[in-house]
């Protein structure tokens, strides 16, 4: 496996830690610590998706 691909793995399985805690959290009725614990989840994912090569001005304005 490529590097970036091991980074996609790493952050999407840390996200899938924090919404497993965020649902152990909410059944307890630990609300607070539920969003908390799905914020960081939601943080994962969104590093996840920005993992690999980027594109940038690659439409250059006129």
């Amino acid at each position: 496996m490529n590097e970036v691909k091991i980074k996609k793995q790493a952050f999407l399985k840390e996200a899938c830690f924090f919404f497993k805690s965020a649902s152990l959290h909410a059944n307890e009725g630990d609300l607070q610590s539920c969003a908390g614990f799905i914020l960081k989840a939601l943080d994962k994912e969104r590093r996840a998706g920005g993992v690999g090569p980027q594109v940038l001005h690659l439409i250059k304005t006129r």
